[in-house]
């Protein structure tokens, strides 16, 4: 049978750990998302400008494109994807690392480790699905 319910948000998990992406990959994919994954900002911004998602969460430290790098990017993007809802997530926890995110463009900035029921919660209120 068909599922004929709303269509699944997509959620795009950029991080250069495989065990991170597994875990997000996991507790989001159990909640209902469809989950797709990059390993650094720059394959990510080549996924968000070729494919639709509802929701990037983004790691700050990666090999090539650091999260803030990636953010700033997609902000200044001349097309929809401008408006992508983001979630920071990473173990950099001073206040200042949160302020960064926020210049960056982050709409919300959560500190590793992120329980699973925390996740969800975040993923779903950032992408409209309900709980």
């Amino acid at each position: 049978m068909a599922d004929i319910g709303m269509p699944k948000a997509r959620v795009l998990v950029v991080d250069d750990s495989s065990l991170v992406r597994l875990y997000y990959r996991s507790a989001l994919e159990q909640a209902g998302f469809v989950v797709e994954q990059a390993i650094n900002g720059i394959e990510a911004m080549e996924r968000v400008l070729s494919e639709s998602f509802d929701l990037v969460i983004v790691d700050v430290n990666m090999p090539r494109m650091d999260g803030f790098t990636f953010l700033r990017s997609l902000r200044s993007s001349a097309t929809d994807v401008a408006m992508l809802p983001t979630l920071m997530i990473s173990t950099e926890a001073g206040l200042e690392d949160v302020a960064e995110a926020r210049r960056a463009g982050a709409n919300f900035y959560l500190v590793k480790p992120v329980a699973q029921t925390e996740l969800v919660r975040h993923v779903s209120v950032l992408t409209g699905a309900a709980m």
